[in-house]
Protein backbone atom coordinates (compact mmCIF):
# COMPACT_ATOMS: atom_id res chain seq x y z
CA UNK A 1 0.00 0.00 0.00
CA UNK A 2 1.63 3.64 -1.14
CA UNK A 3 1.51 6.01 1.67
CA UNK A 4 -0.87 8.76 0.90
CA UNK A 5 -0.52 12.56 -0.37
CA UNK A 6 1.73 14.04 1.83
CA UNK A 7 3.17 17.79 2.47
CA UNK A 8 5.09 18.70 -0.67
CA UNK A 9 8.12 18.76 1.00
CA UNK A 10 11.46 18.39 -0.81
CA UNK A 11 13.81 16.21 0.94
CA UNK A 12 17.20 16.33 -0.26
CA UNK A 13 19.08 13.79 1.31
CA UNK A 14 18.06 10.50 -0.24
CA UNK A 15 18.39 8.37 2.86
CA UNK A 16 16.37 11.01 4.98
CA UNK A 17 13.56 10.72 1.73
CA UNK A 18 13.78 6.93 1.49
CA UNK A 19 13.26 7.10 5.88
CA UNK A 20 10.25 9.21 5.69
CA UNK A 21 8.50 7.23 2.91
CA UNK A 22 8.31 3.89 4.42
CA UNK A 23 7.47 5.38 8.04
CA UNK A 24 4.80 7.21 6.11
CA UNK A 25 3.65 3.69 4.60
CA UNK A 26 4.13 2.08 7.88
CA UNK A 27 2.01 4.43 10.19
CA UNK A 28 -0.91 4.01 6.89
CA UNK A 29 -1.11 0.50 7.54
CA UNK A 30 -1.23 0.47 10.99
CA UNK A 31 -3.66 3.00 11.29
CA UNK A 32 -6.08 1.35 8.91
CA UNK A 33 -5.79 -1.88 10.55
CA UNK A 34 -5.96 0.00 14.06
CA UNK A 35 -9.72 1.43 13.38
CA UNK A 36 -10.92 -2.66 12.27
CA UNK A 37 -13.70 -4.02 14.12
CA UNK A 38 -15.88 -7.13 14.02
CA UNK A 39 -18.53 -4.53 13.23
CA UNK A 40 -18.63 -3.93 9.30
CA UNK A 41 -20.14 -0.66 9.77
CA UNK A 42 -17.59 0.71 12.61
CA UNK A 43 -14.77 -0.04 10.76
CA UNK A 44 -16.23 1.40 7.42
CA UNK A 45 -17.13 4.63 9.58
CA UNK A 46 -13.73 4.58 11.27
CA UNK A 47 -12.28 4.69 7.76
CA UNK A 48 -14.05 7.14 6.24
CA UNK A 49 -11.56 10.24 6.69
CA UNK A 50 -8.88 7.74 6.41
CA UNK A 51 -9.56 6.98 3.10
CA UNK A 52 -10.56 10.33 2.00
CA UNK A 53 -6.44 11.33 2.16
CA UNK A 54 -5.10 14.29 3.40
CA UNK A 55 -1.64 15.17 4.09
CA UNK A 56 -0.48 13.37 7.15
CA UNK A 57 1.32 16.30 7.98
CA UNK A 58 1.56 14.90 11.92
CA UNK A 59 2.93 11.87 10.87
CA UNK A 60 5.16 13.91 8.97
CA UNK A 61 6.50 15.68 12.06
CA UNK A 62 6.43 12.91 13.86
CA UNK A 63 8.80 10.77 11.69
CA UNK A 64 11.39 14.29 11.01
CA UNK A 65 11.61 14.77 14.69
CA UNK A 66 12.42 10.88 15.07
CA UNK A 67 15.36 11.33 12.67
CA UNK A 68 17.03 13.47 15.97
CA UNK A 69 17.01 10.00 17.60
CA UNK A 70 16.74 6.16 16.56
CA UNK A 71 14.56 6.73 13.54
CA UNK A 72 13.48 2.58 14.15
CA UNK A 73 12.68 2.29 17.42
CA UNK A 74 9.66 0.44 17.78
CA UNK A 75 7.62 3.22 19.27
CA UNK A 76 7.59 5.69 16.52
CA UNK A 77 5.01 3.94 13.90
CA UNK A 78 2.47 3.56 16.85
CA UNK A 79 2.96 7.15 18.33
CA UNK A 80 2.40 8.06 14.78
CA UNK A 81 -0.72 6.46 15.15
CA UNK A 82 -2.33 7.48 17.91
CA UNK A 83 -1.21 11.24 16.57
CA UNK A 84 -3.24 10.65 13.79
CA UNK A 85 -6.06 9.17 15.16
CA UNK A 86 -6.35 12.31 17.63
CA UNK A 87 -6.62 14.45 14.93
CA UNK A 88 -9.13 12.60 13.10
CA UNK A 89 -11.66 11.85 15.84
CA UNK A 90 -11.12 15.58 16.36
CA UNK A 91 -12.14 16.21 12.75
CA UNK A 92 -15.31 13.75 13.30
CA UNK A 93 -16.08 16.30 16.10
CA UNK A 94 -15.70 19.37 14.23
CA UNK A 95 -17.57 18.30 11.30
CA UNK A 96 -20.74 18.07 13.44
CA UNK A 97 -20.12 21.50 15.68
CA UNK A 98 -19.61 23.01 12.11
CA UNK A 99 -22.65 21.36 10.33
CA UNK A 100 -20.00 20.62 7.57
CA UNK A 101 -21.20 19.09 4.48
CA UNK A 102 -18.09 18.04 3.09
CA UNK A 103 -14.87 16.86 4.49
CA UNK A 104 -11.59 16.59 2.26
CA UNK A 105 -13.39 16.49 -1.27
CA UNK A 106 -15.87 13.73 0.44
CA UNK A 107 -19.13 13.73 1.80
CA UNK A 108 -18.16 14.39 6.26
CA UNK A 109 -19.43 11.63 8.28
CA UNK A 110 -22.06 13.60 9.50
CA UNK A 111 -23.27 14.62 6.29
CA UNK A 112 -23.32 10.54 4.53
CA UNK A 113 -24.77 9.56 8.32
CA UNK A 114 -25.66 11.57 11.04
CA UNK A 115 -24.33 13.67 13.38
CA UNK A 116 -24.92 10.63 16.26
CA UNK A 117 -22.77 8.33 14.49
CA UNK A 118 -20.20 10.91 13.43
CA UNK A 119 -19.76 11.62 16.88
CA UNK A 120 -19.54 7.59 18.37
CA UNK A 121 -17.10 7.32 15.91
CA UNK A 122 -14.48 10.03 16.75
CA UNK A 123 -15.24 8.97 20.59
CA UNK A 124 -13.87 5.00 18.95
CA UNK A 125 -10.91 6.80 17.27
CA UNK A 126 -9.67 8.10 20.57
CA UNK A 127 -10.24 5.40 22.20
CA UNK A 128 -8.34 3.22 19.56
CA UNK A 129 -5.66 5.90 20.10
CA UNK A 130 -5.72 5.43 23.58
CA UNK A 131 -5.57 1.25 23.08
CA UNK A 132 -2.15 1.84 21.15
CA UNK A 133 -0.79 4.73 23.95
CA UNK A 134 -1.11 1.76 26.42
CA UNK A 135 1.90 0.21 25.24
CA UNK A 136 4.34 3.12 24.75
CA UNK A 137 4.23 4.48 28.67
CA UNK A 138 2.84 6.48 31.53
CA UNK A 139 4.88 9.87 30.16
CA UNK A 140 3.38 9.61 26.41
CA UNK A 141 -0.08 8.67 28.07
CA UNK A 142 0.29 12.56 30.38
CA UNK A 143 1.64 14.42 27.37
CA UNK A 144 -1.34 13.21 25.31
CA UNK A 145 -3.50 14.26 28.04
CA UNK A 146 -2.07 17.40 28.35
CA UNK A 147 -2.34 17.70 24.48
CA UNK A 148 -5.99 17.27 24.61
CA UNK A 149 -7.01 19.39 27.47
CA UNK A 150 -5.35 21.96 25.56
CA UNK A 151 -6.88 20.91 22.59
CA UNK A 152 -10.52 20.84 23.67
CA UNK A 153 -10.03 24.42 25.56
CA UNK A 154 -9.30 26.06 22.33
CA UNK A 155 -12.43 24.54 20.78
CA UNK A 156 -14.37 25.94 24.03
CA UNK A 157 -13.07 29.78 23.56
CA UNK A 158 -13.45 29.58 19.93
CA UNK A 159 -16.60 28.28 20.39
CA UNK A 160 -17.77 31.10 23.33
CA UNK A 161 -15.59 34.09 22.13
CA UNK A 162 -13.29 36.57 23.63
CA UNK A 163 -14.32 38.12 27.26
CA UNK A 164 -15.17 41.29 27.78
CA UNK A 165 -12.37 43.19 27.19
CA UNK A 166 -10.13 40.78 25.85
CA UNK A 167 -8.46 41.40 22.60
CA UNK A 168 -9.73 39.81 19.86
CA UNK A 169 -6.49 39.28 18.29
CA UNK A 170 -4.85 37.83 21.48
CA UNK A 171 -7.77 35.64 22.21
CA UNK A 172 -7.41 34.10 18.57
CA UNK A 173 -3.72 33.21 18.23
CA UNK A 174 -4.32 31.99 21.78
CA UNK A 175 -7.08 29.49 20.26
CA UNK A 176 -5.00 28.82 17.41
CA UNK A 177 -2.03 27.47 19.16
CA UNK A 178 -4.21 25.37 21.54
CA UNK A 179 -6.70 23.84 19.04
CA UNK A 180 -3.87 23.80 16.63
CA UNK A 181 -0.62 24.41 17.54
CA UNK A 182 -0.95 21.98 20.56
CA UNK A 183 -1.35 17.94 18.50
CA UNK A 184 1.38 19.55 16.05
CA UNK A 185 3.54 20.44 19.22
CA UNK A 186 3.23 16.85 20.56
CA UNK A 187 3.59 15.29 17.24
CA UNK A 188 7.71 16.44 17.67
CA UNK A 189 7.74 15.79 21.25
CA UNK A 190 6.52 12.00 20.54
CA UNK A 191 9.25 11.39 17.52
CA UNK A 192 11.30 12.97 20.01
CA UNK A 193 10.79 10.51 22.70
CA UNK A 194 10.06 7.62 21.18
CA UNK A 195 13.34 7.79 19.63
CA UNK A 196 15.49 8.18 22.49
CA UNK A 197 16.72 12.21 21.68
CA UNK A 198 18.02 14.01 24.34
CA UNK A 199 16.07 16.35 26.57
CA UNK A 200 16.82 19.44 24.73
CA UNK A 201 16.46 18.47 21.67
CA UNK A 202 12.56 17.16 22.25
CA UNK A 203 12.10 20.91 23.36
CA UNK A 204 13.29 22.44 20.71
CA UNK A 205 11.07 19.85 18.62
CA UNK A 206 8.38 20.56 20.14
CA UNK A 207 8.24 24.55 20.36
CA UNK A 208 9.49 24.69 16.67
CA UNK A 209 6.72 22.62 15.72
CA UNK A 210 3.77 24.56 17.52
CA UNK A 211 4.91 27.32 15.95
CA UNK A 212 4.82 25.80 12.62
CA UNK A 213 1.52 24.73 13.39
CA UNK A 214 0.05 28.02 14.32
CA UNK A 215 1.79 29.71 11.19
CA UNK A 216 0.28 27.02 8.74
CA UNK A 217 -3.39 28.27 10.03
CA UNK A 218 -2.57 31.51 9.71
CA UNK A 219 -1.42 30.57 5.80
CA UNK A 220 -4.49 29.12 5.44
CA UNK A 221 -6.08 32.36 6.56
CA UNK A 222 -4.13 34.19 4.14
CA UNK A 223 -5.03 31.82 1.44
CA UNK A 224 -8.66 32.19 1.77
CA UNK A 225 -8.66 35.90 0.72
CA UNK A 226 -5.00 35.77 -1.32
CA UNK A 227 -5.50 32.85 -3.35
CA UNK A 228 -7.68 31.43 -7.00
CA UNK A 229 -9.50 28.66 -6.30
CA UNK A 230 -6.80 27.30 -9.31
CA UNK A 231 -3.87 28.23 -6.82
CA UNK A 232 -5.15 26.64 -3.37
CA UNK A 233 -7.55 24.09 -4.92
CA UNK A 234 -10.17 25.60 -2.33
CA UNK A 235 -12.93 28.17 -2.90
CA UNK A 236 -11.61 31.65 -2.24
CA UNK A 237 -13.85 33.74 0.54
CA UNK A 238 -15.35 30.31 2.74
CA UNK A 239 -13.66 31.75 5.89
CA UNK A 240 -15.99 35.18 4.66
CA UNK A 241 -19.48 33.82 3.79
CA UNK A 242 -19.42 31.66 7.14
CA UNK A 243 -18.81 34.62 8.85
CA UNK A 244 -14.95 33.28 10.56
CA UNK A 245 -13.30 36.15 11.64
CA UNK A 246 -9.59 34.93 10.76
CA UNK A 247 -6.71 37.19 11.36
CA UNK A 248 -7.13 39.77 8.49
CA UNK A 249 -10.87 40.32 8.97
CA UNK A 250 -9.56 40.94 13.04
CA UNK A 251 -7.14 43.36 12.16
CA UNK A 252 -9.86 45.23 9.54
CA UNK A 253 -12.29 45.25 12.47
CA UNK A 254 -9.61 46.40 14.98
CA UNK A 255 -9.00 50.00 12.95
CA UNK A 256 -11.83 50.96 13.91
CA UNK A 257 -12.77 52.27 9.98
CA UNK A 258 -15.74 52.74 9.56
CA UNK A 259 -15.51 51.89 5.27
CA UNK A 260 -17.42 49.41 3.45
CA UNK A 261 -15.02 46.71 3.86
CA UNK A 262 -15.83 47.01 7.62
CA UNK A 263 -19.50 46.54 6.77
CA UNK A 264 -18.92 43.49 4.50
CA UNK A 265 -16.74 42.16 7.34
CA UNK A 266 -19.63 42.83 10.28
CA UNK A 267 -21.21 39.37 9.56
CA UNK A 268 -21.43 36.95 7.35
CA UNK A 269 -20.49 38.06 3.89
CA UNK A 270 -23.50 37.41 1.31
CA UNK A 271 -22.86 35.20 -1.79
CA UNK A 272 -23.12 38.70 -4.05
CA UNK A 273 -21.09 41.03 -1.87
CA UNK A 274 -17.80 38.03 -1.76
CA UNK A 275 -15.86 39.41 -4.66
CA UNK A 276 -16.27 43.04 -3.67
CA UNK A 277 -15.16 42.05 0.10
CA UNK A 278 -12.37 39.71 -1.47
CA UNK A 279 -11.26 42.76 -3.74
CA UNK A 280 -10.98 45.27 -0.67
CA UNK A 281 -9.48 42.99 1.88
CA UNK A 282 -6.98 42.16 -0.13
CA UNK A 283 -6.03 45.85 -0.68
CA UNK A 284 -5.88 46.18 3.23
CA UNK A 285 -3.15 46.44 5.66
CA UNK A 286 -4.84 43.93 7.92
CA UNK A 287 -3.71 41.21 5.05
CA UNK A 288 0.57 42.42 5.67
CA UNK A 289 -0.19 42.26 9.45
CA UNK A 290 -1.34 38.91 8.83
CA UNK A 291 1.50 38.02 6.78
CA UNK A 292 4.04 39.50 9.20
CA UNK A 293 2.49 37.69 12.24
CA UNK A 294 2.73 34.24 10.40
CA UNK A 295 6.51 35.24 9.36
CA UNK A 296 7.07 36.10 13.57
CA UNK A 297 5.78 32.33 14.30
CA UNK A 298 8.10 30.93 11.19
CA UNK A 299 10.67 32.96 12.84
CA UNK A 300 10.28 31.35 16.13
CA UNK A 301 9.86 27.75 14.87
CA UNK A 302 13.19 28.38 12.63
CA UNK A 303 15.21 30.15 16.27
CA UNK A 304 14.47 26.48 18.07
CA UNK A 305 15.48 24.60 14.87
CA UNK A 306 18.71 26.16 14.91
CA UNK A 307 20.02 25.14 17.50
CA UNK A 308 19.15 21.25 16.42
CA UNK A 309 22.11 19.17 15.81
CA UNK A 310 23.47 19.46 12.00
CA UNK A 311 21.51 16.36 10.54
CA UNK A 312 19.75 15.98 7.21
CA UNK A 313 16.28 16.21 9.17
CA UNK A 314 17.17 19.65 10.67
CA UNK A 315 17.48 20.75 7.08
CA UNK A 316 13.78 19.45 6.21
CA UNK A 317 12.13 21.43 9.08
CA UNK A 318 14.03 24.53 7.79
CA UNK A 319 12.92 23.59 4.59
CA UNK A 320 9.32 23.17 6.16
CA UNK A 321 9.19 26.65 7.51
CA UNK A 322 10.10 27.96 3.75
CA UNK A 323 6.93 26.06 3.03
CA UNK A 324 4.82 27.22 5.00
CA UNK A 325 5.92 30.54 3.96
CA UNK A 326 5.91 30.36 0.33
CA UNK A 327 2.72 28.60 0.41
CA UNK A 328 0.71 31.48 2.00
CA UNK A 329 1.69 33.23 -0.63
Amino acid sequence: MSAPPVVDLPIEDERLAQDVANGLAAVEKLLRSSVESEDAFVTEASKHLIEAGGKRFRTLMVLLAAQFGDPSAPGVVPGAVVIELTHLGSLYHDDVMDEAPVRRGSPSANARWDNTVAILTGDYLFAQASDILADLGPELIRIQAQTFSRLVQGQIRETIGPRDGEDQVAHYLSVLADKTGSLIAASGRFGALLSGAPADVEERLSSACEAIGVAWQLGDDLLDVASSGAESGKTPGTDLREGIKTLPVLYVLASGESSRLTELLSGPVAEEDVDEALTLLRAHSGMARARAELDAWVDRARADISGLPDIPAKAAFLALCDYVVERSG
